[in-house]
Order: structure tokens, then sequence, then C-alpha cells
């Protein structure tokens, strides 16, 4: 998907703020965002602490990819090689994603504290959807000696990984209020969570093991001791097939060639 280089910068901007701004509304309403968790209640409940933990920090990151999207040009002309050039395409490339995301919790958050959980419910499942789109087919390598590789990767991962529980967070709310889980949902989960961390890094792995950390302390303190322990045994078992997985396979690379592209002269010029 091919955007300019202006569209790109100002779409990211805005839909980080409208998100932003959106969850700044949800955590200082009334009814806000925990009264409406608390009164819907099921068995992907997380303690939503540890979901503010994680989302807080991913603002930082995300202030600092909007930064290098917006001055990944600045560099002299000489530097532009084409490893460069690969790193630019990578932050204006995943600009789409980002910002459809962005904007779909954003409308997310709108419903989910109107109570409207099962509208609320759409939005998250297009924004995991995308996200999890994103990095399983489309994010190219990480390089270890880009920061826009990395911070591309961090983004990217932690937003899949916030995308997963969200899912499975705002489904049971909407659709399994006050119900406690069967054996169907714990065997789902246990696959689901496993298929997931075959195929995951260090980063979307530690997630997945995080989300289910946070699932698992929701519901202890729900008074779901028994599903609690067995989400325990989830987590530490996803992060064995993570840390066998990545250590048997290791996902990211370092490269630094020295070809480079010839520049044009309106690039020089600019």
């Amino acid at each position: 998907m091919d955007l300019s280089d202006s569209f790109a910068k100002w779409a990211a901007t805005l839909s980080f703020l409208t998100n932003l701004a959106a969850q700044i509304y949800g955590l200082t309403t009334s009814p806000n965002m925990k009264d409406i968790n608390d009164a819907n209640l099921s068995f992907w409940s997380p303690q939503p602490i540890y979901i503010a933990l994680l989302f807080f920090p991913l603002q930082l990151f995300q202030i600092v990819w909007l930064y290098l999207l917006f001055w990944r040009n600045a560099a002299p002309v000489v530097q532009r090689n084409v490893v460069r050039q690969e790193e630019i395409k990578m932050l204006v490339e995943y600009v789409p994603y980002y910002s459809l995301g962005n904007f779909s919790i954003a409308i997310w958050m709108i419903f989910w504290n109107l109570s409207q959980l099962k509208i609320a419910n759409i939005f998250v499942l297009i924004n995991s959807s995308i996200q999890l789109y994103y990095i399983y087919r489309l994010i190219p390598h990480m390089n270890k000696d880009s920061a826009s590789s990395i911070l591309t990767h961090i983004i990217s991962k932690s937003l899949a990984g916030i995308g997963v529980i969200d899912l499975l967070h705002n489904s049971s709310a909407a659709y399994f209020r006050h119900q406690t889980p069967g054996v169907l949902v714990r065997i789902v989960t246990g696959v689901c969570f496993g298929a997931l961390a075959s195929s995951s890094d260090w980063i979307f792995g530690s997630c997945l093991v995080y989300d289910l950390i946070a699932l698992s302390v929701g519901q202890r303190g729900m008074g779901e001791t028994s599903w609690s322990n067995l989400l325990t045994i989830y987590a530490i078992a996803t992060a064995g097939i993570v840390i066998l997985k990545n250590l048997t396979s290791p996902p990211y690379k370092s490269y630094y060639p020295n070809t480079y592209e010839p520049v044009r002269n309106d690039e020089a010029a600019t």
C-alpha cells in the first residue's frame, strides 16, 4: 500500500492522538473503563492494571517511532544507502495498519463506555485482525542495527499482543457475561496460545506470556482459583515454547551493506 510521505506522517500522528484522547476519556469519564469492566466480568477478564502497565510505556515507544517517521529523511544524502531505504519503506508501509488500529480502538472506547459491548467488539476484532495480519504476513525481518526496524517490531507486536487479550476480554464480556470457563474454553485457550507461541519471536511471544499472566491474576481476583492456576501453567508452557523456538531459530539479524543507491538530483537538493 503506497502512501505519500506527508499523508503517512499526518495519518499516523492523528491516529495516535485520537486513540490517546479516547483512552484519557475512558479513564476520566463516569462510568470509566474499569467500571464497565467490573460490571461485565467473565472467564477471559484480565487484571486491568496489567493492561495499563503494558499500554502506557508503549505510548513512549510510539512517540519515538513517530519522530523517526517525521525525520527519517533528515540525514545527509550520503547516508541514504540501501538499508536506509528499507527502513523508510518499513515505517511508511506500517502506517495504514497502525492508523486503522488506533482509530478502531478509539471507536471501541466510545462504545465500551456506553456499555454497547457487542458493537465495541466489532472494532476490537478489526484491530486485532489487522495487527496479527501485519506481524505474521507483512512485517520484514528485524534488523538489529536499525532503530526504525526495532521500534516497528516492538510497536506492531506489542499492539498485536494487546489485541489478543482485548479480543478475548471484550468477546467474553459481550457474549458470556458472568460465566465461568467450561472445558471447551480451557482447551481453546491453551491450544490458541500454544499455536501462536510456536510461531512467535521474543517480542510477541513475551506479550502472549504477559497476556496469560494478566488473565491468571484477573481470574484469581474473581475467585476462579482453578482456572487461574491453569492459566499460570499455560503461561509457563507458552514461555517454554517461545524460548525453545527462538533459541533454535534466532529471529533477528544484523546487516549494513556498503552499497549505496544513486540519489536523484531532486532528492539531493532537499
